[in-house]
């Protein structure tokens, strides 16, 4: 155990072996040393040294200083300073600087032995303290990082829970949500991403529309082209599903970014917030390729679905207007048998 030895630190050699005696009587194994320089070498030597008895007047380098310095490099050993009767300031000084306790010269061995016990003890319930401490943090991290989890998964299966039932409302989406995750996911590796990004592009695929979810379910199930008015109103389901997602925006800033970005265009004609260009964050300019392509090759009832090859050719005529160049080639690459989809 560490607490087995004690390094005693004084330039009169009495004094040393005195000390030395006491404390191995105490059933200590003592290493000895007639500076603070020695005593250095003696903790840089390692061999677990709870203890250190020293005194404050010392040649090469005094106790104070050596005090400051296993205070700074080893701060769970236990510190004694010897001082004079009449150094009050001293020793009050020594505390200040770290030292548990000090003792007085000349030395008593029932005093050395009640000194050396309680800054052992008092080592001891630092150190206990110190990793109860740790433990309790290292748990209650631990629990917050379970229960935010916890929480963020019932959100988001909420959440995917509602898309499911928009696309109840609206025949005509039904299965959208899906297909949109699964071409962003693999338009995505094309474009590099990896990880947690990817896990993101998916996750927003399947959310982009949830802002729908309070539009009247007279305009998602119209049987015919929308008016003036009723546009207006569909086009507020992007800030309002940024709204709905608010609380993923810590760990998945991507997928609001998507909720509130997917129908923004290249040239800045979108909406909501008319940006253009790279300034449309790029997992936004990739979930409106996909879910325009989605869009095209699924029926409505006031007009038939389009062919995927022709989709695909759309998406290139407008391929750097409305959509983002290098994403509609991805696309294409990550789809050549568009006839499949």
């Amino acid at each position: 155990m560490d607490t087995a030895r004690a390094l005693v630190v004084d330039d009169d050699a009495q004094v040393r072996h005195t000390l030395a005696r006491i404390l191995q009587a105490q059933g200590m194994a003592t290493v000895e040393a007639a500076n603070g320089r020695q005593a250095i070498r003696h903790l840089e030597d390692g061999g677990g040294i709870p203890l250190v008895v020293s005194d404050i007047y010392m040649p090469e380098m005094d106790g104070i200083a050596l005090l400051k310095e296993v205070h700074r490099r080893w701060p769970d050993v236990a510190v004694i300073m010897l001082t004079g009767v009449a150094e009050v300031t001293t020793a009050v000084e020594c505390l200040q600087l770290g030292a548990l306790d000090y003792l007085s010269k000349p030395v008593l061995v029932d005093e050395v032995r009640a000194r050396v016990d309680n800054a052992l003890e008092k080592r001891r319930l630092v150190l206990e303290n110190r990793f109860l401490q740790h433990n309790y943090k290292e748990r209650l991290e631990s629990s917050i990082r379970e229960l935010d989890q916890r929480n963020k998964e019932m959100f988001v299966g909420q959440i995917q829970m509602a898309v499911r039932m928009l696309e109840k409302k609206d025949i005509y989406t039904r299965g959208h949500s899906d297909r949109v995750s699964r071409y962003a996911a693999k338009t995505g590796v094309l474009l590099g991403f990896t990880g947690d990004m990817l896990d993101q592009i998916r996750l927003g695929g399947e959310l982009h529309d949830i802002g729908k979810i309070g539009t009247r379910d007279t305009i998602l199930q119209k049987p015919g082209p929308l008016t003036e008015a009723e546009f207006e109103e569909i086009k507020k389901h992007v800030t309002e599903g940024e709204e709905i997602l608010e609380p993923l925006r810590r760990h998945h800033p991507l997928v609001l970014q998507i909720v509130r970005h997917h129908h923004e265009r290249m040239d800045g004609s979108g909406f909501p917030d008319g940006l253009a260009g790279e300034a449309i964050p790029i997992v936004a300019r990739l979930m409106a390729v996909v879910d325009a392509f989605d869009a095209m090759t699924t029926s409505r009832a006031y007009r038939a679905s389009r062919e995927p090859d022709d989709a695909i050719a759309e998406l290139g005529r407008f391929s750097g207007v409305q959509f983002d160049p290098d994403v509609v080639a991805a696309f294409q690459k990550a789809f050549p048998d568009a006839s499949r989809l």
